[in-house]
C-alpha cells in the first residue's frame, strides 16, 4: 500500500489549512508527496452524512473521484456527552459561516449553564478515509477524552482546541506544541492505525 501512495499524489480532502497542515506533518516520515483539495481545485462537498464515518467517506470519494488520485479526508469534532454529544459531527457548523469558533465556544458555555454546569467531560474523535482510485475506501478511527475549560486559553491549535484540556494534562490543545499534539491527539491515533494499514496491509477498523 504505501509503494502505491509514493506512486501518486495523496490528495487530503480538506480546505482547513490547519487540519492540512497537520495531516502533513503526520505523513512527513513517510516521503509521501502530499496535495490538498484547494490545490487541486476540488470542490468542498456537502456533508449529508449522519456520522463522522459517512462524512469523511464523502470527502475522500469526492477527491479521488475528482482527481484519478489516492484521497485521505479527516472528519473530526467535538463532542460532549452533557448536551448529549453535540457539536459531534456538526463542530464546524456551530462556529457559523464565517468559521468564528469564538461564536461555537460562547454556544458551548451557555449551554452548560443553562444546565448548572461551569465544565464538563468531553472527547474528540477523529475518522480517516482512505478512498483509492479503485473504488475501496478504508476508515481509521481514533478519540481522546479530556475537560471542557472556560474562558478558552492558548493560540496554538486551531478549532476547539483552546477550550479542551486532554486528561492528564494541565494545558489546553491551544497550549500544548504542535509536536507533542501530533503524538497524542485523536487525530495522532487514528493516524497510528493508517500507517499500520500502509506498512503492512493489515485491515483498517472498516472497509467497503
Amino acid at each position: 500500500m504505501l509503494s502505491l501512495l509514493k506512486e501518486k499524489p495523496l490528495v487530503i480532502a480538506s480546505h482547513n489549512q490547519g487540519k492540512v497542515a497537520e495531516i502533513r506533518a503526520l505523513l512527513a516520515p513517510l516521503a509521501i508527496n502530499v496535495v490538498s483539495a484547494a490545490d487541486k481545485h476540488v470542490s468542498e462537498p456537502d456533508e449529508t452524512g449522519a456520522t463522522f464515518a459517512e462524512n469523511a467517506r464523502l470527502k475522500s470519494r469526492h477527491s479521488a473521484l475528482a482527481t484519478g488520485l489516492p484521497a485521505l479526508s479527516d472528519d473530526s469534532g467535538l463532542a460532549i456527552p452533557a448536551l448529549g454529544g453535540a457539536p459531534g459531527i456538526y463542530s464546524a457548523r456551530w462556529a457559523g459561516a464565517g468559521k468564528d469558533f469564538s461564536v461555537a465556544f460562547l454556544r458551548i458555555q451557555n449551554e452548560l449553564v443553562e444546565k448548572q454546569l461551569a465544565t464538563a467531560p468531553a472527547y474528540f474523535v477523529c475518522t480517516l478515509s482512505l478512498s483509492l482510485p479503485d473504488g475501496k475506501d478504508h476508515l481509521f478511527e481514533g478519540r481522546i477524552d479530556g475537560m471542557l475549560t472556560f474562558p478558552p486559553r492558548g493560540d496554538l491549535g486551531f478549532g476547539y482546541d483552546p477550550i479542551f484540556i486532554p486528561d492528564g494534562y494541565n494545558d489546553t490543545f491551544a497550549e500544548i506544541d504542535a509536536a507533542e499534539k501530533n503524538r497524542i491527539s485523536h487525530r495522532a491515533k487514528a493516524f497510528a492505525k493508517f500507517l499500520k494499514f500502509i506498512g503492512s496491509g493489515e485491515d483498517s477498523d472498516h472497509h467497503r
